[in-house]
């Protein structure tokens, strides 16, 4: 943690009194061995620490093992339940709980019709099953992480898209079955908000930051991985698709105020405003990590109109009062310097 305890206090400082909300808290959380999770694991501990919260969470994970070779001080913290199950079939055992986090969803890349069937199912019967636990369980809100994804393909003319895009992904695309998924997963949601339970969404879009993971198939992946091994990135297009990147002691401030303060069954997009093509983000990169191999960009003729994937999030700003703290080229050279300490440990560790 000690290399997380300025972002990690920033949190707290832009989260202020909320955590007196979690006094004694029990929340359950899917997800906990991901970015996301880790994010908001550390970010809990550290109000249980500073400001003497006393909450606790119970993590579901298909690889407790896992988590413990990752995470280890995040797993083994008195604080931090491991409970083995898979979200789309696992069975609550854990008593009471106070909050949800549900931040679960299977991010393997689904290459076949096997896989995209798997995804379906692991975010909405997870998110079923996750919600109907949450009521058992006597949980009084719940944060479940959609995507900026349900959208579908943001047109050229609108720079930031808001939470009421009438958009979509294609129904009938089998490539679209995360983002119809999480459709689906956001109207269980809005179902159980008819109920006791207080259920708010996230909209997430694209981040950087400690606990990203530098394998995958996301771009910001592939370029801090190249970066930080001495090789050239590598773009396979032409560059042009715009992103806008968050950092994720932002996302974890964000994620903690829609769970505490967002409104019932309300959508709230985060990520960063702050737009930057694909191309620009990897010269950051190299630049940034110092990297000699440079960025090479496969197709130099664009074809169309640059693809837009950047949020609008005027609706938390106003009605939560988030900010983001942490630009784009801070953002990346705290992720580089953490990703760099942690490789530096592992070799010194053999």
């Amino acid at each position: 943690m000690e290399d997380l305890v300025e972002d990690l206090d920033g949190v707290l400082a832009q989260t202020g009194g909320l955590w007196n909300d979690l006094r004694g808290a029990r929340i359950l959380v899917t997800g906990g061995t991901g970015f996301f999770g880790c994010w908001m694991l550390e970010t809990l501990l550290r109000a249980n620490d500073r400001l003497g919260v006393g909450a606790s969470a119970v993590v579901v994970t298909r690889d407790p093992r896992g988590f413990i070779s990752k995470a280890p001080r995040l797993a083994s913290h008195p604080a931090v339940t491991l409970q083995e199950g898979d979200i789309r079939t696992w069975s609550w055992r854990g008593g009471s709980v106070s909050h949800v986090i549900h931040a679960g969803t299977d991010t393997r890349p689904p290459a076949t019709h096997a896989d995209r069937l798997r995804v379906f199912d692991s975010i909405v019967e997870g998110t079923r099953r996750t919600l109907d636990i949450a009521v058992r369980a006597g949980a009084v809100r719940f944060l479940m992480a959609s995507t900026g994804a349900v959208y579908g393909r943001q047109p050229p003319n609108v720079s930031h898209v808001t939470e009421d895009f009438p958009g979509a992904p294609d129904p009938v695309s089998p490539q679209a079955a995360g983002a119809e998924a999480k459709r689906a997963a956001e109207m269980l949601c809005a179902l159980h908000a008819e109920g006791a339970l207080h259920p708010t969404i996230a909209r997430c879009f694209a981040f950087v930051g400690p606990y990203l993971p530098l394998e995958g198939h996301l771009a910001m992946s592939g370029f801090l991985a190249a970066a930080l091994d001495g090789r050239p990135i590598e773009i396979l297009g032409d560059g042009t698709p715009v992103r806008s990147y968050m950092y994720a002691s932002d996302l974890a401030a964000w994620l903690w105020t829609i769970l505490l303060r967002g409104e019932r069954g309300r959508a709230y997009n985060v990520g960063s405003e702050h737009a930057v093509s694909i191309a620009d983000a990897a010269r950051a990169v190299a630049r940034i990590a110092g990297s000699a191999g440079g960025v090479t960009i496969a197709k130099h003729a664009p074809v169309g109109p640059a693809e837009r994937y950047v949020p609008s999030t005027e609706r938390a700003r106003t009605e939560l009062g988030v900010t983001m703290t942490v630009d784009f080229d801070e953002a990346l050279r705290r992720t580089v310097a953490w990703h760099r300490a942690r490789r530096g440990s592992h070799h010194g560790a053999h």
